[in-house]
């Protein structure tokens, strides 16, 4: 058993399709279902099983997953954990980012951690929240952009900066003529995310409706959000850095009467061996991001 084939058999239970876990992989199809044979006949038990669409892991597959992730990881951990011991500021960096964040922040900051950090390699991952952060648990990212609070389970974070919401209106919307909309007015027609979302839950509690289901229509993306705000469906907070798609949808921004918004934090696990490289690349974002709320004034 080799490393390299625990890694095929995580893409193509990752992807339960051989050709998008051999594209993950960067090897052929072939090659990738010769490994993992090769590997169903040293554990003597079966790993997948065919389905219309693909393949799916066996019960004896789901079982072992956990030691298959942990060996992995901590292998990955030991190739990091010498490359932070010749350099710190060197290598792999896989940073967990939400949805509503990366899209927007990503092409911001990318070009300046290139410039500061040359020898690091930062990884961005999407997902939400809760994914996130068993990710984190699991050494499977160095650190995380989040914009809500975090357990205190062995975390750390520090705040980079704030980012302010805004009302995001259709043209004809009686409230698009004001020049600030106050949070509780938007409450008969809000529309928000899908369950799981921070988002959701931030867009809820700043219109007095923490706990409530929300409207009828839930997108699974902000920019189908902004797309069901365009179309006349009712209306939603957005954050500052998506005002450009938001704009480009043809909405009306306007400023929040009470002015709220989310603090967008870097967390990490407190005894992270990549601590340096960490602070590093919030350094970098939080100096990019600097005045971003008072600098744009929609």
């Amino acid at each position: 058993m080799n490393l390299r084939d625990l890694r095929y058999l995580l893409a193509l239970a990752e992807h339960q399709h051989v050709g998008r876990a051999a594209e993950a992989s960067g090897v052929s199809q072939p090659t990738l279902s010769v490994q993992l044979r090769k590997l169903e006949q040293m554990l003597g038990i079966a790993l997948f099983e065919r389905t219309p669409k693909g393949v799916a892991p066996t019960p004896a597959l789901e079982r072992l997953m956990p030691h298959v992730r942990a060996a992995v990881a901590e292998a990955d951990a030991l190739v990091s954990l010498a490359t932070t011991m010749r350099d710190p500021l060197a290598g792999r960096f896989r940073l967990g980012i939400i949805p509503t964040l990366a899209p927007y922040l990503l092409p911001l900051v990318f070009a300046p951690l290139r410039e500061a950090l040359p020898a690091l390699e930062v990884e961005p991952w999407e997902d939400q929240t809760a994914s996130l952060l068993d990710r984190l648990y699991a050494h499977e990212l160095e650190a995380l952009l989040l914009a809500t609070e975090v357990p205190d389970r062995g975390l750390a974070s520090q705040p980079l900066f704030h980012e302010p919401f805004l009302a995001a209106l259709p043209p004809d919307h009686a409230l698009a003529g004001h020049d600030t909309v106050a949070e509780a007015d938007l409450v008969a027609d809000l529309l928000v995310l899908a369950d799981g979302h921070c988002l959701r839950d931030q867009t809820l509690a700043a219109c007095g409706q923490a706990g409530a289901l929300g409207g009828t229509l839930r997108a699974a993306s902000l920019s189908t959000l902004l797309n069901m705000v365009a179309a006349g469906y009712g209306t939603t907070l957005i954050p500052g850095l998506a005002a450009g798609l938001a704009q480009d949808a043809g909405l009306v921004l306007r400023r929040l009467a009470r002015q709220t918004g989310r603090t967008v934090r870097m967390v990490w696990r407190a005894r992270s061996p990549r601590q340096q490289a960490i602070g590093a690349v919030a350094e970098v974002i939080a100096q990019r991001l600097s005045g971003f709320d008072k600098a744009n004034a929609w």
